[in-house]
């Protein structure tokens, strides 16, 4: 289901009018419910609208925008792309939550899972192996257990994050600081035309934008704001990955880090994090764990659920085994469900949790092994 044509017209219209930012917008469709009301709307009402300044109030009194906009619809579909509004029910949902969400994006590739859980994996553009590895290590976990991956399709941490996605089986989305149908950087062609295919990627700047130092900041909240999590792997002090870390804090997103060696200047962001109060990681067990977020895909729940000994568990360890399932479960809330003592589900758990059965996560979280 999307919206029709003209109401994609209108925004993009609304969207190019110069100092109409994001937040105006918002409040414009808040108040007039209909984006073609908007350009219905006379200009005392439009002027009704918190911090909508006069000159733009006349520039959308100016219908000649519809047309332009026309040709900018027309535009992003001769290149492969499409334009996705706020309003339409394709947009996603933590994008949502941001107070200043991209009104529109111009996507091209596949259509972006709402119901899919994604994790932001970013940091240096000059690393070292180690962090290509470690990027492209914990990107292709994340795939297999069911997460997806958000990164900037920069090169170095970026290109290996979604190419250990793609090569992991996932879904992984490149949000651009240019126009979408500008490559950037040209190195990064072949991997742009793969997640053309098995992704998806993102821009809110219009069609022909140049990479301008002053784009990347603005796409890191979209990197952020997609995600649950942003983990952090190589990056300096001064890196714009901690911008992007700061941008997740502030949308109430985790904030994950990978350690180096203390001898690396490339990991004095990363260590810096996590004095901070960043989550270390060492794969990407420790952001799932971190996110409760422990679904699989079909093969692989069959592989552990034939692995486990299950045959050999009786009694109280088989109806706790029973009563945890894929995601965490506190140990109050066994002893509830299975009208158990807590210190006698207490011992069975650490004997299950000794034999490989079961993991404890913090907080006396249980969750069944894997």
């Amino acid at each position: 289901m999307t919206i029709p044509q003209d109401q994609r017209q209108a925004w993009l219209a609304l969207y190019m009018i110069p100092g109409l930012g994001n937040v105006v917008l918002r409040r414009l469709f808040e108040k007039f419910l209909d984006v073609n009301a908007i350009f219905e709307a006379g200009f005392f009402d439009l002027m009704g609208v918190e911090g909508l300044r006069k000159g733009i109030a006349r520039k959308i009194l100016d219908r000649g925008l519809l047309e332009q906009a026309e040709a900018g619809v027309l535009k992003a579909e001769r290149a492969g792309a499409r334009v996705l509004t706020y309003q339409d029910p394709a947009y996603p949902v933590l994008l949502r939550e941001l107070h200043n969400p991209p009104m529109v994006l111009f996507v091209k590739g596949r259509e972006i899972p709402l119901e899919q859980t994604f994790v932001g994996v970013v940091g240096s553009r000059n690393p070292s192996h180690y962090g290509l590895k470690a990027a492209e290590n914990i990107s292709m976990a994340l795939a297999k257990r069911g997460a997806g991956v958000v990164s900037g399709l920069a090169r170095g941490i970026d290109g290996s994050a979604h190419g250990g996605c793609l090569r992991g089986g996932g879904f992984t989305i490149g949000v651009l600081g240019t126009g979408i149908d500008v490559v950037y950087p040209k190195s990064n062609r072949k991997l742009f035309e793969q997640m053309f295919e098995a992704g998806a990627v993102v821009s809110e700047f219009p069609m022909g934008t140049a990479p301008e130092p002053r784009n990347f900041p603005i796409r890191n909240r979209v990197i952020s704001g997609l995600s649950r999590g942003v983990a952090v792997i190589e990056a300096t002090r001064k890196s714009g990955s901690l911008i992007t870390a700061a941008l997740a804090l502030e949308q109430n997103r985790e904030i994950f880090a990978v350690p180096g060696s203390i001898d690396s200047f490339k990991s004095t962001g990363t260590h810096w994090l996590i004095k901070q109060g960043a989550r270390l990681i060492e794969n990407a067990d420790d952001i799932l764990d971190e996110l409760w977020f422990l679904k699989q895909g079909a093969g692989a729940k069959k592989e552990r659920e034939t692995s486990l000994p299950r045959g050999k568990m009786e009694g109280v360890e088989r109806r706790i085994y029973d009563i945890i399932g894929n995601y965490p479960i506190h140990i109050d809330q066994i002893a509830r469900t299975g009208a158990m003592d807590v210190g006698q589900v207490a011992m069975v758990l650490l004997k299950m949790e000794l034999n490989g059965t079961l993991r404890q996560l913090p907080g006396k979280m249980y969750v069944r092994n894997h």
